[in-house]
């Protein structure tokens, strides 16, 4: 695989210039603001996509399979960030533990909550550094957490979650006085405990488009990635203000828009700042959700290309097992299914489509109807045998949520097995 590599600089180095590029970022947003009006039909896309001759390689795409793993914020709770030495150890063994899996890009999430796991001028310390949000930890964990990954030749994404800011009343426990949920409350939205930066507010995504180019301003990251948390609800009243002012008459359509919006400056930002970054969105398993619930338009994504492009990669969440069945009797989403469904959907050339399997249903089971719900996830090479299906269908890499499923205290017996497995498929 093949990775960006840039000499580490000093701290003035990295922020010299940093108006000018979220400058630059910015009006390399609003071109991309007109997408969605600009979208063609999948048809088009597919037309396109199918000429005699082939579109370029893409620069940000790994050369073989991407290989993957989602680090999370439960994930990062489990290192030791009282000094940076020992939270060095423990990054060192975070990543040994995924070198030996054969894997060869780490998610890392470092914005979970409106927070920041670096050193950010638009977002606080995120809690996990030292319990308070807001507390600077003395030293910079995705300075450390790269420098690591990157000397075992393992690339880093920068996993980035756009509009979360709380989960419930007690994540996090605390909110920072520069939080935006005290300093912007008029960009918020809730849902149930949870607050969120409101989809249809444009100031509230430019400011995610300016954390992301900070980012990629600072760091080497590889990439940018988004997971599946766009809007938090489908109830009408969270962005009615909004909705009624824009005119618009299908609201399911406008969110969409919103969104799309939203992902296609944030690919335009990655772009500017370097061709060879990737930015991947790793949406729900079930397409319906993603249109419905969400209103992330991934079909569309996936099928968009040239100027229209918006995404590198696609990693939908398959995280079913063979022969899963809904309590209706479906099979829809078992894997052997969902897998070329989701493979049969028109897309561009140059845009990859990877699979995210679920680590975590190791020993305990995906929830299905199927008498096997459970069994077929004790085998202790269950995800392996998802990879090797993978394979045969020409998916071009696969993410596992998450690594304290395998490592650490809460891995469950059948953990080492499962590791075992994937350690002699990939070699």
């Amino acid at each position: 695989m093949t990775q960006r590599r840039r000499t580490s600089k000093t701290k003035a180095k990295r922020r010299f210039g940093r108006r000018a590029f979220l400058a630059g970022a910015g009006v390399a947003a609003c071109a991309a603001a007109g997408w969605y009006l600009r979208q063609k039909s999948d048809a088009d896309h597919t037309a396109a996509s199918g000429q005699d001759t082939p579109p370029a390689p893409n620069p940000a795409l790994p050369a073989g399979e991407w290989r993957a793993v989602w680090v999370s914020y439960l994930d990062w709770a489990l290192l030791d960030f009282s000094t940076e030495d020992t939270f060095r150890a423990g990054a060192a063994q975070l990543l040994d533990n995924c070198a030996g899996l054969g894997l060869n890009t780490v998610l890392a999430q470092v914005r979970p909550f409106g927070d920041a796991l670096y050193c950010s001028s638009l977002f606080p310390w995120s809690h996990l550094c030292t319990g308070v949000q807001g507390k600077d930890p003395g030293f910079d964990p995705l300075d450390v957490f790269l420098t690591e990954a990157h000397r075992r030749g393992i690339g880093v994404e920068a996993w980035v979650n756009p509009y979360r800011l709380r989960s419930s009343a007690a994540m996090p426990p605390n909110l920072a006085e520069n939080n935006l949920a005290n300093t912007h409350p008029d960009w918020l939205c809730t849902a149930g405990e949870g607050l969120y930066l409101n989809p249809a507010v444009p100031a509230a995504a430019d400011y995610v488009v300016q954390g992301v180019a900070e980012l990629l301003q600072n760091y080497p990251v590889d990439g940018i990635h988004f997971d599946d948390y766009f809007y938090p609800t489908t109830d009408a009243a969270v962005d009615a203000v909004q909705f009624a002012a824009s005119g618009a008459a299908d609201l399911a359509a406008w969110r969409r828009q919103n969104v799309t919006a939203l992902v296609a400056k944030v690919y335009r930002t990655v772009k500017a700042a370097d061709p060879t970054l990737r930015f991947g969105i790793s949406p729900q398993g079930n397409p319906d959700n993603d249109l419905d619930q969400q209103y992330s338009d991934v079909t569309a994504w996936l099928a968009a290309g040239g100027e229209e492009k918006v995404i590198d990669y696609l990693c939908p969440q398959v995280y079913w097992g063979y022969g899963f069945t809904l309590h209706s009797g479906s099979t829809r989403f078992a894997f052997e299914n969902i897998v070329p469904a989701w493979l049969a959907y028109p897309r561009a050339g140059d845009v990859a489509l990877y699979f995210g399997l679920g680590a975590y249903r190791v020993g305990t089971g995906d929830g299905g109807a199927n008498p096997d719900s459970v069994s077929g996830w004790s085998t202790g090479s269950a995800l392996a045998a998802q990879v090797k299906d993978l394979r045969q269908q020409a998916a071009g890499g696969w993410a596992l949520y998450r690594y304290g499923s395998l490592f650490g205290p809460e891995a469950p017996a059948l953990a080492e097995a499962e590791c075992a497995a994937l350690r002699a498929l990939n070699g």
